[in-house]
């Protein structure tokens, strides 16, 4: 934990909170402004009151887009600008990471939005989420020059990832949407990681797969064969009314209520390295291929364009979430644990 948090850096949080979105956030920025001042007027050389938790921030993400706006906050810490310690812990699958949130081994996750719903479900609200961390990422790529539209999916056979999560519920909206039936119509083969799906498209001849940023870009330069033949995003925007989102950031409620000045700390820093994620496309891309978050630099750095990374949050993120959940539990209440999650289920500043 660092020790000393500056007069600067609180009005810094204020002012990265209200770049992170959400007017929700404001009460927590101005409490963290206030306690900073006051501590800062009281001694010159404590600047301000420690944060309430002394270890890092436990915070999991999966491998891909929905971690590499988190890379930055490494080395914000390195350089000493990050309001605490981080313990970014990397994993391939939302199943490995969920256990461990539910048990208490982990603060924090950067989750599919659907699954963050179905884990408040199940935990009895024992889930929130803190802010939008993604939004579509995903894309329909293909070796030939057979697929236009949606409707070119009908017959084919699909290899996509994200079982049970935004791949498999975003592709069964829009192909219901479009008049095909995902069960019947379509032969999609679900494999556990991205990366799976890429060495069997190599391995298929006519292959067709769903796949999300920064994957679509690796595989496109491995194989000059390969095309994007649509962008769900686009796709998701003719037939739906609210946006498309891919992740979201969650946080233990215990935690939360235990933490609030560190959660809102949190979102501060995160701020900052998500708009280092979009500005400063050289230094994030290395620490996604230092931190195994993508294979290589190269690659990292051509996808973060196109991955649609943000930081949304308060009424930002209430309205945005609610919304998508909205669409997928009018097209299958399963797709978010059977009911839509309460107001509780939006984390708000103290």
């Amino acid at each position: 934990m660092k020790k000393i948090l500056s007069l600067l850096l609180a009005f810094s949080l204020a002012l990265s909170l209200a770049a992170c979105g959400g007017s929700a956030s404001s009460a927590a920025s101005s409490t963290a402004v206030s306690e900073a001042a006051s501590s800062a007027a009281a001694s010159e050389e404590e600047t301000a009151a420690p944060l309430s938790a002394t270890e890092p921030l436990r915070i999991a993400g999966l491998k891909g887009p929905t971690t590499m706006g988190l890379v930055n906050l490494l080395s914000m810490e390195q350089a000493g600008t990050a309001a605490m310690d981080y313990d970014l812990q990397l994993y391939g699958a939302a199943d490995e990471i969920v256990p461990l949130l539910i048990k208490g081994e982990l603060d924090m996750a950067a989750i599919p939005a659907n699954l963050a719903a179905t884990l408040y479900q199940k935990t009895n609200g024992g889930i929130q989420a803190v802010a939008v961390n993604t939004l579509g990422v995903l894309y329909v790529v293909e070796q030939g020059d057979t697929v236009h539209s949606m409707a070119d999916l009908k017959g084919r056979t699909i290899l996509s990832t994200g079982k049970g999560t935004t791949p498999e519920y975003v592709l069964r909206y829009l192909l219901t949407a479009n008049g095909i039936d995902p069960d019947k119509d379509v032969d999609i083969q679900y494999y556990s990681e991205a990366t799976e799906v890429t060495a069997q498209m190599a391995a298929t001849q006519d292959a067709i797969a769903v796949l999300p940023q920064p994957y679509v870009t690796a595989a496109g330069l491995k194989d000059d064969t390969l095309r994007v033949a649509l962008d769900l995003t686009a796709e998701w925007d003719k037939v739906a009314d609210t946006q498309l989102i891919t992740g979201v950031t969650v946080v233990r409620k215990a935690y939360a209520e235990e933490h609030p000045d560190v959660v809102a700390a949190f979102l501060a820093d995160y701020a900052q390295s998500v708009n280092a994620a979009n500005t400063d496309l050289d230094g994030t891309a290395a620490l996604c291929e230092e931190q195994g978050v993508v294979a290589k630099a190269a690659i990292a750095k051509k996808a973060l364009p196109n991955c649609n990374i943000v930081c949304l949050t308060g009424e930002e993120l209430k309205a945005d979430v609610s919304g998508y959940l909205q669409v997928l539990y009018d097209a299958d209440p399963a797709a978010v644990g059977g009911t839509l999650p309460g107001e509780d289920f939006y984390w708000t500043a103290q």
